[in-house]
């Protein structure tokens, strides 16, 4: 398919009602098939089927093996800093978020 379509087409084939908008799933837990018998999803903020489609439509549309999504960019940034090896350099700009210029001047430091 050409890129333009691959956008308007972003539905679940999973999805048992085959809705042409995929649906948000706002949803904090998913109940499980048993106690000792986890499911795909157990808590929002680990997955979900929404970020897990989001993900997938992001890493089809970049030709990529996979792709993340975050609930936040404090959380995007914290993933990224885990990449930067011990002693490595980040550089950003002057007028940041308060949260990041912390992260950056205070945590990222105590981790090498």
């Amino acid at each position: 398919m050409k890129l333009a379509t691959r956008l308007v087409r972003c539905g679940d084939p999973k999805d048992p009602y085959r809705a042409l908008a995929p649906p948000l799933y706002q949803t904090a837990t998913f109940e499980q098939p048993g106690p000792d018998e986890p499911g795909e999803f157990d808590y929002t903020r680990s997955g979900n089927p929404t970020r897990a489609l989001v993900e997938a439509q992001l890493a089809d549309l970049e030709g990529a093996t996979a792709a993340f999504a975050y609930g936040s960019g404090m959380a995007a940034i914290s993933a990224l800093l885990r990449l930067v090896p011990a002693g490595g350099e980040v550089v950003a700009g002057a007028d940041l978020y308060g949260g990041t210029v912390r992260l950056l001047s205070q945590v990222a430091p105590r981790q090498g």
